[in-house]
């Protein structure tokens, strides 16, 4: 028997919002040992990973470039093991926002702008056994970007991004393999 779409809503909301300040402990409780985040694409090679550990990962690769992070839930939707969550994330750039290619190299960095930012998502995820299973977004990626200035990209800044960049790359082939 499934859970009640209320409760898959109330679980849904909560995969959300510990992305903002939950502990691994959190994330074990929420997301099924073989869940999918299928927004990783782009994220560090550890945020790949199934299961809690990954979508801890991620929260921590945000949290490392946001401050302030947080998001507001405005609607919930369930129906037939899927739920729906319209949310607002916000927060301030504090660190380098490092986006990755499909083998784990760095593709393109972002430096801190200092500036704030609010912009629309709304999160999928596809629950079984009162745990996330599968999770996927639509997010304002172009607004976010302007917000913090990233585009249309200033001739400093862009000189800045160069550098972010092969910084990156530098500290990435430093790290042991498997990581």
């Amino acid at each position: 028997m499934g859970s009640a779409p209320a409760d898959l809503a109330q679980l849904a909301a909560r995969a959300v919002l510990i992305m903002a300040d939950g502990e691994l402990a959190d994330f074990e409780a929420v997301f099924h040992p073989e869940a999918r985040n299928r927004e990783s694409a782009a994220e560090p090679p550890d945020c790949r990973e199934p299961g809690p550990a990954g979508f801890y990962a991620t929260a921590r690769w945000l949290r490392a470039t946001y401050a302030d992070l947080r998001w507001e839930i405005h609607e919930t939707a369930a129906s037939a093991g899927v739920v729906a969550v319209h949310t607002t994330m916000s927060g301030r750039q504090i660190g380098t926002f490092v986006v990755y290619d499909e083998s784990g190299a760095v593709e393109q960095a972002f430096p801190a702008t200092g500036k704030s930012f609010a912009t629309t998502q709304t999160h999928w995820f596809r629950c079984t056994d009162a745990t996330v299973r599968e999770h996927w977004a639509n997010r304002d990626d172009l607004g976010l970007a302007r917000q913090l200035g990233w585009v249309p990209p200033t001739p400093p800044y862009l000189f800045r991004m160069w550098r972010a960049t092969r910084a990156a790359r530098r500290a990435t082939s430093r790290l042991p393999a498997g990581r």
